[in-house]
């Protein structure tokens, strides 16, 4: 983690990581929650301007998160946006849409992205019997994302 710290300082230092950092602000993000986040997770520096652009689009236009989700949680930026934030994203608004639980906005959608995939294709499989076709549906997203 130190390594990986030190070469994203590095790279702060240059043109390319003032871009990363402006990148952020454009979403909202003031230094003092970017450097927290820097120290916590360095590898949140490391992502390129367009992925940081992608996932903050997709939850905060599209899914209609505040940005203090990510802010709060800045280790989503390093997750997949094919394989894991958009299919899990479906199924949460699917079961929020349907009443199959109830609406813990920051909460619950966070334990929906960071859970390790085998616990999360148990938490569907408790919900088949309520939404049939769920597991597949889920599935079906992965399968396309390959």
């Amino acid at each position: 983690m130190f390594v990986l710290a030190v070469h994203a300082l590095r790279s702060m230092r240059s043109p390319l990581g003032k871009k990363k950092m402006e990148t952020y602000e454009k979403w909202g993000w003031s230094k003092d929650e970017i450097l927290p986040a820097f120290k916590t997770y360095p590898w949140c520096m490391m992502m390129s301007e367009d992925k940081i652009d992608k996932v903050m689009d997709f939850l905060v236009n599209k899914m209609g998160f505040e940005t203090s989700i990510v802010t709060n949680n800045f280790a989503l930026v390093s997750l997949s946006m094919e394989k894991r934030i958009i299919p899990r994203s479906l199924i949460y608004q699917y079961f929020l849409d349907n009443g199959l639980m109830k609406d813990e906005i920051y909460f619950g959608f966070m334990w929906w992205l960071k859970c390790t995939e085998k616990i999360f294709i148990k938490r569907l499989e408790r919900y088949e019997t309520k939404a049939p076709g769920v597991l597949k549906f889920y599935r079906e997203k992965l399968d396309h994302a390959d």
